[in-house]
């Protein structure tokens, strides 16, 4: 494929030189705001996809090519909210997750075309703004876990092995790199082998290109356990993705930022690497809704940023660019989190469901 262009090459140490001057704002979610526009079966298709054979309403990542006008204001919508970061349109965006929709074959040309419109809303903010607008390349947690059996008869059994995780991060990374993007974000990650799945496709892209882009992983707690579906704690996820060396590692989704509170500040206390947090609007309502506001949530997420423990902040599901912009007031009088001294150390730290440090 062809070599990174000079933006994305001088991508990383400007980012690096954003966290470390002041707390970065990441975009809000992408879902939210598609449903706001009510779109039917019809425009999911639009005129390309008339006589596909399957349902394709719900399916976000295909507006990319059938209404991508509209995904481009969403962009701008955020970048205009105060976003540094927006990221692209591809959280189902592999061939495991398209394949619900017989749409494997598009997967290439989706993920190009995705963030090639994030980097053109980037471009126009940047011109009207006066700043360096990022694009983060989304890769979610498919729709497949490679660590449980989706059968309770069959423990042994899983849908999706390590290799077909690799493969598909892969061709969807290549795809998301080729249409521009400055880093890639690793999010909503329920299971670890996943995730190190998808680790391990970002290595084979970037021996492929000879040059590394920066990358963001962000791990899903699940509920009060302080857990991920998987059954990792906070303590050993983070020593399961350390050996990465991510420009940022942070927590997203399934919670609000109350219910968040104490495993972004364990994350805190524990990272070599920045930190992010981007929470949902709060918990879900009897309907699926969020009813968080963006006071509300700006208030949580400013006293995160008091304790110092953000270098990175934005939202995840039912947030939109009003909670951005309200979360962007609240945190900018606060300094980001400080990266702690490198430690000298050579501990053993091993990771299970539990973490192991072996002194």
């Amino acid at each position: 494929m062809p070599a990174l262009t000079h933006r994305q090459t001088t991508a990383a140490a400007e980012l690096r030189h954003l966290f470390a001057q002041r707390i970065a704002l990441l975009d809000g979610a992408m879902g939210t705001m598609l449903q706001s526009h009510q779109l039917a079966e019809s425009d999911f298709r639009g005129g390309r996809f008339r006589h596909h054979p399957k349902n394709l309403a719900g399916n976000n990542d295909l507006l990319c090519l059938t209404q991508p006008d509209i995904v481009g204001s969403v962009h701008l919508a955020y970048f205009a909210a105060g976003a540094d970061l927006a990221s692209t349109n591809t959280f189902s965006g592999t061939r495991i997750a398209q394949a619900d929709y017989r749409l494997e074959h598009v997967v290439p040309e989706l993920n190009t075309a995705a963030a090639q419109l994030a980097v053109r809303a980037a471009l126009q903010a940047e011109e009207k703004f006066h700043r360096r607008c990022f694009v983060a390349g989304a890769l979610g947690p498919t729709n497949r876990t490679a660590s449980l059996s989706p059968d309770v008869n069959r423990p042994d059994f899983r849908a999706v092995t390590f290799d077909d995780l690799v493969a598909a991060y892969l061709e969807q990374a290549r795809a998301l790199a080729l249409g521009g993007v400055d880093a890639l974000l690793i999010e909503t990650i329920f299971d670890t082998l996943n995730a190190k799945a998808a680790l391990f496709a970002l290595e084979q892209l970037f021996d492929e290109l000879g040059a590394r882009l920066s990358v963001i992983i962000s791990v899903t707690v699940t509920d009060k356990s302080g857990r991920t579906l998987s059954g990792q704690t906070v303590e050993a996820f983070y020593n399961s993705i350390r050996h990465a060396h991510p420009l940022c590692v942070g927590i997203n989704c399934a919670l609000g930022g109350a219910q968040m509170r104490p495993y972004v500040e364990e994350l805190a206390g524990l990272a070599e690497c920045y930190t992010s947090c981007y929470p949902n609007a709060g918990l879900p309502n009897a309907f699926g809704g969020y009813d968080e506001t963006p006071a509300q949530t700006a208030a949580e997420l400013g006293d995160f940023a008091a304790q110092g423990w953000l270098n990175l902040v934005g939202g995840c599901c039912g947030t939109t660019p009003a909670h951005i912009a309200a979360i962007a007031q609240a945190v900018a009088p606060h300094r980001p989190r400080r990266l702690p001294v490198p430690s000298v150390d050579h501990h053993l730290r091993l990771s299970g469901l539990e973490p192991l440090v072996i002194r």
